[in-house]
C-alpha cells in the first residue's frame, strides 16, 4: 500500500499542469488615496466587513477582468451567521461559475483589525483568481483514476478498486492544497495591499489560529510559512 501511495502521488505531481502564470494586482493608486497607516480596531465588525469588502472586491475583479479568461468576475461576499462559534471563510462557486465568498460572523468577531480581515478576504478572492476549485477538481480526478485503474490493472475485486479510487480521490484533491494556500497568500496580498490594507499587519491573524504544522498531505502549510509569504512578497513589492 506504501508503494501504491507513492505511484499516485508522483503520477498526480506530475500531471498537474503546473500553475497558471500568477496575476498580479495594479497597485497604482489615485494621487490622494494612501494606504491605512495604523490597525483600525473593530468595533462593528460585519459593518466594518461590509465597506472593507466595498473597497477589496473591485481590485479582484479588475485583476479577474484583465486575466482575459473565461472565468467570472462578478464576485458576491456574504456572512454565514448561523453558527457564531465558527470561526472560516471560503470561495465558491454555482455551476454557472458565479464566484461566491463567504464569511462566518465567527471569524468577523475573532478578527482583531480591518487590516486582518482584508487580507482574509483577498487570500479568498485569490483563491477564485487562481482556478483553485477547478485545479484541485481535476487532481481528484486523476487521483480516483489512478486509484482505480492499478487496482484493476492488479487483479483487484470491484470493493478493492473502489476503496482505491476513493482513495486516490483523496490524495489527488490534497496533492496541491498546500501550494494553492501559499498561491493565494501572494495574490491575496497584493490585493489587500492595493485596497490600502496591511497585509503584513493582516496575516498577524494567523498567530491566533491553530497551526496545522507540516503534516503529510495536510491541506494547509504551517502558518509561519504563511506568514513568510506575506513578508517575502511584500518585500518583493517594494524594491
Amino acid at each position: 500500500m506504501r508503494i501504491f501511495l507513492f505511484v499516485v502521488l508522483a503520477f498526480v505531481a506530475a500531471c498537474g499542469g503546473g500553475s497558471p502564470a500568477p496575476q498580479k494586482a495594479d497597485t497604482t493608486r489615485n494621487a490622494n488615496y494612501t494606504p491605512s497607516v495604523r490597525a483600525i480596531p473593530l468595533t462593528n465588525p460585519e459593518r466594518q466587513f461590509k465597506a472593507i469588502a466595498a473597497r477589496v472586491v473591485p481590485r479582484a475583479e479588475r485583476v479577474c477582468q484583465r486575466a482575459n479568461t473565461n472565468m467570472r468576475c462578478d464576485f458576491t461576499v456574504l456572512i454565514d451567521s448561523r453558527y457564531p462559534s465558527v470561526v472560516n471563510a471560503y470561495q465558491t462557486q454555482d455551476r454557472s461559475g458565479k464566484p461566491y465568498i463567504v464569511f462566518s460572523v465567527g471569524l468577523l468577531n475573532t478578527a482583531k483589525n480591518e487590516d486582518e480581515l482584508a487580507f482574509v478576504l483577498g487570500h479568498e478572492l485569490a483563491h477564485h483568481l487562481e482556478g483553485h476549485l477547478s485545479r484541485q477538481a481535476a487532481s481528484t480526478q486523476i487521483g480516483a483514476l489512478l486509484g482505480g485503474g492499478l487496482a484493476a490493472l492488479m487483479g483487484g475485486s470491484s470493493d478493492t478498486v473502489d476503496t482505491l479510487s476513493r482513495l486516490g480521490a483523496g490524495v489527488g484533491a490534497r496533492a496541491y492544497s498546500k501550494s494553492h494556500e501559499l498561491e493565494a497568500d501572494r495574490l491575496g496580498t497584493l490585493i489587500a495591499y492595493d485596497a490600502g490594507y496591511d497585509p503584513v499587519r493582516g496575516a498577524a491573524f494567523f498567530t491566533r489560529i491553530p497551526d496545522p504544522g507540516d503534516k503529510f498531505l495536510g491541506t494547509h502549510p504551517p502558518n509561519a510559512s504563511r506568514i513568510q509569504t506575506v513578508k517575502q512578497t511584500m518585500a518583493a513589492l517594494r524594491r
